[in-house]
């Protein structure tokens, strides 16, 4: 029995001492708990709402119902459709309530008026979900004008999905699945291969060759470079004549963007390297920072303006949010390099920042 205490002691002191092993087993299950509970939601909640010519008591009415309500926040009132499309474009807005120009007179001259919901149709299972919001709200106010006036009254609502009529949920995960595919390859394959050689002991060897350092780390990340384009490329025509989901916009801008993501990803993928020991903590460690959090926090699956807004704070440090959301604009919308200039600019700031803590990093150690 002493024999037996004595080896679980042991294992308890194996444990205490391996700090990867106490985080995934005490950390994860706290993280995942909190993440399930705040983050991982369906539900929308202050989605941002234009109003299009809201003119007369009612259609105001109806505007303070939507203001009003957890689900919208009535961000701009517009009174023209290209102010409307490039609030669209822009990704300012989710969902815009269009009165007709007569509302108000035909409400109160035959009782029936209509009004036209245009959803962001890139993201139908959100667009779904506000559309129903809305016409809900529209039949509450509705049911309160029969009880006013005792009169018959009927708003007529039509639903117009914008870049995705036929609200394929293709439309959403396809941008999605480029941001998480090209961050496997690139970021979790780039900091294994580097840890590998390092445990091998061939780095060494590698390091008192005459080639240079930065040589060796350029030798590593080009072929993950190149396997990424492959996949970039299988992954547009598989979309495209598969699943049916056209490229909108300049395809030359959507490879120049996916190029500095991958980039992006190699650089991420080079710091893991400079950070483990081993290529388990490096699978742990790519799959802990880069998976779960690009899953959660990119607004791939669950809403970003339903999440707390410590959690929203944490989501901009994601890389893979501003790829998604770039990648949706110029696919699925066909947006132009004006819309699409802040995500590019974060992606070039993290790509920059990265490349530079992680190649400090890398001389160090070897030093």
């Amino acid at each position: 029995m002493k024999q037996f205490l004595a080896f679980v002691l042991k294992e308890f002191k194996h444990i205490a001492r391996d700090r990867w092993t106490l985080l995934i087993l005490l950390g994860i299950p706290v993280a995942q708990i909190l993440l399930f509970g705040f983050a991982i939601t369906t539900e929308v909640r202050s989605t941002p709402t234009a109003v299009y010519a809201p003119r007369g008591q009612a259609a105001r009415e109806i505007t303070a119902e939507l203001e009003a309500s957890p689900y919208f926040s009535v961000a701009y009132e517009v009174t023209s459709p290209q102010e409307l499309d490039s609030l669209f474009r822009g990704g300012h807005i989710r969902l815009a309530v269009a009165f007709d120009p007569q509302f108000d007179s035909d409400l109160h001259q035959t009782g029936e008026a209509k009004i036209q919901l245009i959803a962001d149709g890139s993201d139908p299972n959100q667009a779904r979900t506000l559309v129903g919001y809305a016409t809900a709200l529209i039949a509450s106010y509705q049911e309160r004008l029969l009880g006013e006036h005792r009169a018959p009254v009927l708003l007529e609502t039509e639903t117009r999905m914008l870049y995705n009529p036929q609200a394929k949920s293709a439309y959403n995960f396809v941008p999605g699945v480029m941001g998480i595919i090209l961050t496997l390859i690139c970021a979790m394959m780039t900091a294994i291969a580097i840890v590998r050689e390092r445990e091998l002991g061939t780095m060494e060897v590698l390091l008192v060759s005459p080639i240079r350092p930065l040589y060796i780390i350029l030798a590593k990340a080009v072929p993950y470079f190149t396997l990424s384009l492959v996949n970039l490329i299988t992954i547009l025509l598989l979309s495209a004549f598969v699943l049916g989901v056209p490229i909108q916009g300049s395809l030359l801008l959507l490879c120049g963007i996916s190029m500095l993501y991958i980039l992006l990803a190699l650089s991420l993928g080079l710091m893991i390297s400079t950070l483990v020991e081993s290529q388990v903590a490096a699978i742990l460690t790519s799959g802990m920072v880069l998976m779960s959090p690009a899953m959660i926090f990119s607004g791939l699956m669950f809403p970003i303006e339903s999440m707390p807004t410590v959690l929203q704070w944490i989501s901009t440090l994601m890389p893979a949010r501003w790829y998604i959301v770039a990648m949706r604009k110029v696919m699925i919308q066909g947006s132009g390099l004006e819309h699409v200039g802040l995500e590019v600019l974060i992606l070039t700031l993290m790509t920059v920042l990265l490349l530079i803590v992680s190649l400090r990093n890398f001389k160090i150690r070897l030093e």
